[in-house]
C-alpha cells in the first residue's frame, strides 16, 4: 500500500535501480546462511541459558544481580537478532513456523507478539514517522519528537528525563501497553476471539513464570531479591532497548512528512523510508551481528524481504547509489545516536518548535 505517498517519477525510477541492483547483486548462499544463523542462535541462545542457569545456582547476592542483568541483555540481543527476522518471513519458508518462533521469542522477553507485528508491519513500515500513519509515534506524551505536535509544559525538560522515562518501559509495555491494545478497539487484528486472547495470557503467564515464579522458588536467594533483580534487570534493559529503537528513527537528521487534509504524504515512499530512518555503522558486520541488522535501517525498510546479514554488502550497493543521485543516508555512530536524540529531544523542548 503506497497509495498515500505523492508520485515522483525520479523516486521511482531510482527505487526500482536499487531493486534491480540489489537483486543483481545479493544472491543468497543458502549453506552459508544456515551456518551464519547456526552461529548467531549458539551465541546467543548459549548466553540466555547461561545468564538463566546463573540466576537459579548462584549464591552470591550481588553475582545474582548481576546474573539477572546479563539474562535481561542476552534475552533482548536473541531477540533483535532472531524475532525481527521471524516477523519479516526471512529465515524459514514457511511463514506459519516463523511466526510461530517470532511469538515465541516475544513471550520470552514479556511481549505480546502478535499486536506488534500487525503494527510494525501494517504501520510503521507502510509510513514511518508520519504522524496518524506510524503506531510507533502512538507511545507517550511526555516524548515530544514530532514538529508541530502538541506541546506541553513538561517537555522543557524532556531531554533531562527522557533517560529515566525509558528506565520504566519495558515493563510498561509487557504489564500496561499489551493489555490496553488487548482491550481496545483495534484496526490492525480483527476479530480478537476467544483463541486471541488465550494465546495472550498464555504467554504472560508463561513470561511471569519464567522470570519470577522459578527464580523465587528455585534459586538461592530470598524472594525480594529475585524481585529487585528483576526490576534492575528491566530498568538497564529498557534504557538500552529504547535508546537504539528510538536512535533508528529519532536523531536530529531524520524527517518528519506531514500531511495535507486528505492524508497524502508530502513523499515519495522512497523518500520517506530513506529520510526517516538512520543507521549506525552501517558497514560493520560486528555492528550488524550484535543488533540484528536494527543499525542498517534504511536497507530494513527498503528490503524487509532480505535477512540481517546481507545489510552490510547490500550497504555498499545502496550507499553508492543514493550517493551516487545526490542523496545523503542519515547516519551515526551507537554513540553518537544517543547524543543526536538528545539534541533532538532538546531542540523539541522549545515551544517555538512546535
Amino acid at each position: 500500500m503506497r497509495d498515500k505517498h505523492i508520485h515522483i517519477a525520479e523516486d521511482s525510477a531510482l527505487l526500482k535501480l536499487l531493486y534491480k541492483k540489489v537483486e543483481g547483486s545479493i544472491v543468497p548462499d543458502k549453506a552459508k546462511f544456515t551456518r551464519q544463523l547456526l552461529v548467531k542462535f549458539i551465541f546467543y541462545f548459549g548466553a540466555m541459558i547461561a545468564g538463566y542457569r546463573a540466576i537459579v545456582v548462584t549464591k552470591s547476592t550481588s553475582l545474582f544481580l548481576l546474573a539477572f542483568v546479563f539474562y535481561g541483555f542476552a534475552v533482548l540481543l536473541f531477540a533483535f537478532n532472531f524475532s525481527h527476522d521471524f516477523s519479516h518471513n526471512t529465515i524459514f519458508r514457511n511463514k506459519k513456523l516463523n511466526h510461530f518462533c517470532f511469538v515465541l521469542i516475544y513471550a520470552i522477553i514479556g511481549a505480546h507478539g502478535e499486536a506488534w507485528k500487525q503494527r510494525h508491519i501494517q504501520s510503521h513500515h507502510y509510513a514511518p514517522n508520519v504522524q496518524d500513519y506510524d503506531s510507533d509515534l502512538n507511545i507517550t506524551t511526555l516524548i515530544r519528537v514530532i514538529p508541530g505536535s502538541k506541546y506541553y509544559w513538561f517537555h522543557r525538560f524532556q531531554h533531562w528525563y527522557a533517560p529515566f522515562a525509558y528506565m520504566t518501559y519495558s515493563l510498561y509495555w509487557i504489564f500496561i501497553k499489551d493489555i490496553v491494545i488487548l482491550y481496545s478497539k483495534d484496526d490492525f487484528v480483527k476479530g480478537k476471539n476467544f483463541g486471541y486472547h488465550f494465546s495472550f495470557w498464555i504467554q504472560k503467564i508463561f513470561y511471569v513464570v519464567l522470570i519470577l515464579v522459578i527464580p523465587i522458588l528455585y534459586s538461592q536467594q530470598e524472594w525480594y531479591f529475585v524481585l529487585v533483580g528483576f526490576l534492575l534487570m528491566h530498568l538497564l534493559q529498557s534504557i538500552f532497548l529504547l535508546f537504539t529503537f528510538f536512535m533508528t528513527h529519532h536523531v536530529e537528521s531524520t524527517a518528519y512528512p506531514s500531511t495535507d487534509k486528505n492524508g497524502y504524504i508530502n513523499a515519495s515512499w522512497l523518500m520517506n523510508q530513506v529520510k526517516s530512518s538512520n543507521d549506525m555503522h552501517p558497514f560493520s558486520k560486528t555492528a550488524n551481528f550484535i543488533l540484528g541488522g536494527f543499525n542498517n535501517h534504511i536497507a530494513h525498510h527498503l528490503f524487509p524481504q532480505y535477512h540481517h546479514v546481507y545489510y552490510p554488502e547490500l550497504n555498499k550497493i545502496l550507499y553508492k547509489t543514493l550517493r551516487d543521485h545526490k542523496i545523503i543516508p542519515n547516519q551515526t555512530s551507537y554513540w553518537g545516536g544517543i547524543v543526536s536524540h538528545l539534541r533532538l529531544l532538546k531542540r523539541m523542548s522549545r515551544p517555538e518548535a512546535a
